[in-house]
């Protein structure tokens, strides 16, 4: 069951706080936890870690209310959604093609062969546009405005800038087409009020054309730090026969969504995303947006690299879980060296892949022999997890 309540701004204006009922995900969620198996404890790993964007304290929260109570925004309902999400809303519903990466086990957390962890906030449009009230709305050919925020998944590489757990926030816009026809220009100074609120009003920022399953035209927002241009959101007009999926016709309209970590780590100048989540109170006190972030001090990186070799059905993605799970905080990077395949060196369906693996502690300094054993750990957990065979 739904629940909401009403929130009045200092404005007096009302805006209305939906929480889509949770009842079908926790059961999905009792069955995990009686699985034993790696993906199974992964996911519930990543889905008790907090939500930063309901985190006092956190950048990440203080992006979503500097948003949220933008002119233009303040008045959109707010919608709390399931974090497990059925395939057939969160992809066809989208209009995401059969092939398209993100339908893939190698880049999706699948909780059972037709419930995934949400790869993205988007999905929120289904929710909203299916609450009886919304739909008495819509029959009354009324303007609609929505906001959704919080955790994301998806399996990705590891590296500085990146992590398989992230925070994303979007916002949907509709009203009758008999009322208004909305344009790009419409979207663009949402967009505007946007960058400015989180960079400031003398910020540089330029759109450029995108591409995305549900909205057409679409565009990216880029904007200038220290000389380079960096994409930091996107939107568009969404597409009527998304629309029609959900029964709307005869509206128009916008969308928006974005990364808060970019916003964020653009903002503080962060040299690696791991600081957002940190307890230590020298690095939770400098996390103010517009405040340049100073490493409290800088230890040095240690390298080390493992190669093996594995079947042709090794899933890269499972692989930099796996070692961010071993190595847990201690893991700043594992890049990619090599990729090979030699039937006769290495015996058919076998591929050979080396790893560099960059470990560094935020809060001190490693040694050789700790950084050691624990490498040893993970040529040992490569091999029982993957049956590969260490070079």
């Amino acid at each position: 069951m739904t629940s909401k309540d009403t929130n009045t701004t200092s404005e007096g204006l009302s805006r209305v706080n939906y929480v889509i009922s949770k009842e079908e995900e926790k059961v999905l969620l009792e069955g995990l936890r009686k699985r034993t198996d790696i993906e199974a404890k992964r996911i519930q790993k990543y889905l008790d870690m907090a939500d930063l964007s309901r985190t006092e304290g956190s950048p990440l929260n203080e992006i979503m209310k500097r948003v949220t109570t933008l002119p233009l925004l303040k008045e959109f309902d707010h919608i709390d959604i399931p974090e497990v999400i059925p395939t057939n809303i969160l992809f066809d519903l989208f209009n995401f093609a059969a092939d398209h990466p993100a339908r893939s086990k190698s880049d999706t957390y699948y909780v059972d062969e037709k419930n995934v962890l949400r790869t993205h906030d988007t999905v929120m449009w289904y929710y909203y546009l299916n609450l009886p009230e919304i739909k008495q709305k819509i029959a009354e050919k009324k303007a609609l405005g929505v906001m959704c925020y919080g955790k994301v998944y998806r399996k990705d590489e590891i590296d500085r800038h990146h992590m398989n757990i992230f925070h994303q926030m979007g916002g949907l816009y509709l009203v009758p087409n008999d009322q208004k026809v909305l344009t790009l220009d419409d979207l663009k100074a949402v967009l505007s009020e946007i960058v400015q609120a989180a960079f400031g009003k003398d910020t540089k920022f330029r759109f450029n054309v995108d591409t995305f399953p549900y909205t057409d035209p679409s565009l990216e927002v880029e904007v200038e730090i220290n000389g380079k241009w960096i994409e930091i959101l996107g939107g568009g007009m969404p597409r009527p026969t998304v629309l029609k999926e959900f029964g709307i016709e005869g509206y128009n309209g916008w969308a928006f969504g974005f990364g808060l970590e970019r916003l964020a780590i653009i903002s503080l100048e962060l040299p690696d995303i791991r600081l957002l989540w940190s307890d230590d109170e020298r690095v939770k006190k400098q996390l103010k947006l517009g405040n340049k972030f100073v490493e409290v001090s800088k230890y040095p990186p240690i390298v080390r690299d493992i190669s093996f070799i594995v079947k042709s059905t090794f899933i890269p993605n499972d692989y930099f879980d796996l070692v961010r799970e071993t190595g847990g905080e201690l893991i700043e990077e594992v890049h990619l060296l090599d990729k090979y395949e030699n039937e006769a060196k290495f015996g058919k369906d076998n591929i050979s892949y080396a790893y560099r693996i960059t470990y560094r502690s935020l809060d001190r300094t490693l040694t050789a022999e700790e950084i050691d054993t624990l490498h040893k750990k993970i040529e040992g957990v490569t091999k029982e997890t993957f049956g590969a065979t260490i070079r």
